[in-house]
């Protein structure tokens, strides 16, 4: 028989170790959250489908199951039930809603790279033993070689990049005297489009694997900004493009370890020649007020990709590395570090 670990207390007065450890240690809940999100129940539920029997037939679910799932999670505060076997939104579960502006309906679907991603912490024991990345053990294959043989997944990573607060650097940079900027794994091209917006002056070229590649040249098609950049289908470890007045890498070197992060900054020093700039946008190691964040991010992108975060003085380092020289660091709003380097 499985007892009920929260039922067991130590005194009275004191919670039970259950209670002090599941606010943490809890499975359970997160993954219902998830499977709720992957089923669209909140949408079913804001077009008035409430009936268990009804969500089941619309969600091709077993109705005792999804019961049982939406009976746990009201009781964590995760929808409501005013009737027995009749569900409906609450505040919180409205944030599930997939056109909330929020947009956590899509990052908990386990069918999108948000869950897919998740998913891989079911084996952080591989990654904690072996100080690599746990991606390959629970998806079959490394995680940029499971992207580019997964078209579908790969359109779910870039439209989650392209979401990014990462956009904020095009505004934190002094663009005057630029005239031709080279994104360097510039996904679908979410922060060169703003570039371009804001800069009518400068021409560009998007540098990203080939389907990327292809969904960036629509999505500048569609803001109308085609026509001012080039694009560029190879791997950014391949010689890159040469002409550039500035090589953007933006979100790109945490995804790496430090060779291969200082592999691809030397690459872009080597084509930017003796008048280039190379640009670097990253997530600010300590600035802000929120050092639980960089720990999980830096977890995170160990167990995914080998990849980690870093400080200014890391990123510097690596620069020096790859013979680049520093020569100015600001940091964005939104806690971003932009670095500006010039080859040695």
């Amino acid at each position: 028989m499985i007892a009920s670990v929260g039922s067991m207390t130590s005194n009275e007065t004191q919670p039970s170790p259950w209670e002090v450890l599941a606010p943490i240690a809890d499975l359970v809940t997160p993954m219902a959250v998830r499977v709720a999100a992957t089923l669209r129940l909140a949408d079913l539920m804001s077009e008035g489908v409430t009936e268990v029997e009804e969500l089941a037939t619309r969600t091709e679910t077993d109705a005792d199951a999804l019961g049982r799932l939406l009976r746990h999670l009201t009781c964590h505060g995760v929808f409501t039930e005013p009737a027995p076997n009749r569900f409906a939104l609450n505040e919180t579960a409205d944030l599930l809603r997939s056109d909330h502006p929020g947009g956590m309906r899509a990052a908990f679907d386990l069918n999108e790279f948000g869950g897919r991603m998740d998913l891989v912490f079911t084996n952080l024991l591989h990654t904690v033993r072996t100080g690599g990345p746990a991606w390959e053990t629970v998806h079959g294959a490394p995680f940029w070689e499971y992207l580019a043989t997964n078209p579908t997944m790969a359109a779910s990573f870039d439209a989650s990049m392209a979401g990014s607060t990462r956009t904020a650097a095009a505004t934190a940079y002094d663009w005057t005297d630029v005239r031709h900027v080279i994104d360097v794994g510039g996904g679908t091209g979410a922060l060169l489009a703003e570039i371009l917006a804001a800069n009518p002056d400068i021409r560009a070229t998007l540098v990203d694997l080939p389907d990327t590649v292809t969904r960036g040249r629509e999505r500048l098609a569609e803001r109308g900004l085609g026509d001012r950049c080039e694009f560029a289908g190879q791997s950014f470890f391949d010689p890159l493009p040469t002409g550039g007045d500035v090589y953007l890498l933006s979100a790109v070197l945490h995804d790496w370890d430090d060779d291969q992060a200082t592999k691809i900054l030397r690459g872009c020093a080597q084509a930017a020649g003796k008048t280039g700039r190379v640009v670097i946008v990253e997530s600010h190691g300590t600035a802000g007020d929120d050092p639980g964040m960089f720990a999980e991010m830096n977890l995170r992108m160990l167990v995914l990709s080998g990849g980690r975060e870093r400080t200014v003085e890391d990123y510097q380092a690596l620069a020096t590395a790859a013979g680049l020289t520093t020569t100015d660091v600001r940091t964005t709003s939104t806690g971003l570090v932009v670095i500006d380097c010039e080859p040695t």
